[in-house]
């Protein structure tokens, strides 16, 4: 009876160790992989683009795969807003947390670090995870290497799309073209395959890449920069009109066309006397504008649909505008690291660990953090203002935004020294005004008491009286009130604010 395997990769698959050091998806001059895909951009049509669509729906996506890598190597904008985008996150150092605290997860954690997101090769592996963006999903095949010691991955090698192809049955699984399955294709061995697609759009992601979205502004534009070029071509030459008289045979208006076609390049034409050629100036016109706005529009769309926004230097806006976008907008860049980082830790952190450490309850983390982009100089200038206002701000706290290091004791210190903070009781007691405040505390703590003993004569007179006009003769009858008191504290008061001068007998 045969041994059921123990190792499983994420999705249940079985792992056959033996087959993980042989390449399984490189092209060759022969068979179903072949190395040279030919062209299928030239001679675009809209029926033809069309079919190519079509067809990808329907699982087939070869002439899309072409035409994907065709449209960044023909158009230097879309190739560039494509790259900038990959680059925003391939270009991010990553982290690797362990799974818990214990020393076991720890040692796990390391071992990822340095076998993987410390590759040589992992920067480039990640840009290649990234080329789902353009075509909807990408594959890079898992070249391991074993040892005494344990499995590493030696390198990684991307498979191009038109060796894949979604299955008839769901539509989910990709599957590789292979003699042995020229058309239905085999699955990806389990633990030898990175497999990542983006979710760009809701629905199946044969139709989420961004090459769809803009295949048909790119054959438009396509169309428009023919246009343009035959139109600067001759735009401001003279018209050249030959003319031949009434008696002119067929031969000699055939030699006169001739020399007219050819006297742009040439310089140079004979003819008999009874036929000229004449040079019409044509007025300037504006039809240059026209394929000019209309690629340029394109292009405005095209960086839309891949950065998510136009704010570049080429559009007219200003180069402080352009790094405050940091021409990628942060959710897309944090949402195709977010996807990346969790395509690697599904199909190379877990494939590392297993073969290395065997199934964990819990695996380690790796991690690409796209941080939002942030004006220093705006920050700088606000934290100056406020700390001058007297807001008490970490020095820690502002290096760490600068992204600058503490310094250490020994280090040689660019800057002013530190101002120690104020001494408040040292300030209150050079400042007379703090003095009178002091002043007129103790006045208004003793204000009550005295206040009290001074009017409750008052008080009792009225209570004694029945009706308001008892109240008059009542207090005409009092006796002097008691206000040595309040006499006794103003006295002091203005004794004492005398003596810091403030006082004036006007």
């Amino acid at each position: 009876m045969a041994r059921t395997p123990t190792l499983l990769d994420a999705y249940g698959r079985p792992v056959r160790k033996a087959e993980l050091t042989q390449p399984q998806a490189r092209a060759g001059i022969t068979g179903i992989r072949q190395v040279w895909p030919g062209t299928v951009a030239s001679g675009l049509t809209p029926p033809r683009l069309a079919t190519i669509l079509r067809n990808a729906d329907d699982g087939d996506v070869y002439d899309y795969a072409v035409l994907a890598e065709e449209m960044e190597e023909r158009d230097p904008h879309y190739a560039s807003v494509l790259g900038t985008r990959k680059r925003a996150v391939s270009g991010v150092e990553p982290v690797v947390k362990p799974a818990t605290e214990d020393a076991a997860d720890v040692r796990i954690a390391d071992a990822v670090r340095e076998h993987i997101a410390e590759h040589d090769g992992f920067a480039d592996l990640v840009e290649d995870c990234l080329d789902a963006l353009g075509k909807g999903f990408a594959v890079i095949e898992i070249d391991w290497r074993t040892e005494a010691r344990g499995w590493y991955p030696d390198g990684f090698e991307p498979v191009h799309q038109r060796f894949l192809r979604w299955d008839r049955e769901t539509a989910r699984e990709l599957r590789l073209l292979d003699d042995t399955a020229p058309v239905e294709g085999i699955p990806l061995a389990p633990y030898k395959f990175v497999a990542h697609i983006p979710r760009l759009k809701t629905g199946h992601p044969a139709r989420g890449g961004l090459a769809r979205l803009v295949a048909f502004s790119w054959m438009c534009k396509s169309y428009t920069l023919k246009d343009w070029m035959a139109f600067a071509e001759t735009y401001g030459m003279p018209l050249r009109l030959g003319r031949y008289g009434p008696g002119a045979s067929p031969d000699d208006v055939e030699k006169l066309f001739t020399a007219v076609a050819n006297i742009g390049s040439d310089a140079a034409a004979v003819l008999p006397d009874s036929m000229r050629i004449d040079f019409e100036q044509v007025a300037g016109t504006q039809s240059e504008a026209v394929f000019e706005n209309l690629a340029r529009f394109i292009d405005e769309q095209v960086s839309k649909a891949v950065l998510g926004q136009t704010m570049t230097s080429d559009d007219g806006s200003s180069q402080a505008q352009a790094k405050v976008h940091n021409e990628v907008r942060h959710d897309i860049a944090a949402a195709d690291a977010r996807a990346v980082t969790g395509t690697l830790n599904r199909d190379l952190v877990r494939a590392f660990v297993d073969l290395n450490f065997g199934p964990q309850a819990r695996y380690p983390k790796l991690h690409i953090a796209i941080e939002e982009p942030e004006d220093v100089d705006t920050l700088m200038k606000h934290t100056t203002a406020a700390v001058q206002a007297g807001l008490r701000v970490k020095a820690s706290e502002v290096r760490r935004r600068l992204r600058y290091s503490d310094p250490d004791d020994d280090d040689e210190i660019m800057g002013a020294p530190a101002v120690p903070p104020p001494d408040l009781n040292r300030e209150r007691n050079n400042d007379p005004t703090d003095d009178l405040d002091e002043i007129e505390a103790e006045m208004i703590a003793e204000w009550e008491p005295v206040m009290d003993e001074t009017l409750q004569p008052i008080i009792d007179a009225i209570a004694r009286a029945e009706t308001l006009e008892d109240v008059v003769p009542i207090l005409d009858d009092l006796d002097p009130l008691p206000a040595a008191r309040l006499i006794d504290m103003l006295v002091k008061g203005g004794f004492k604010a005398r003596a810091l001068g403030d006082v004036r007998d006007d």
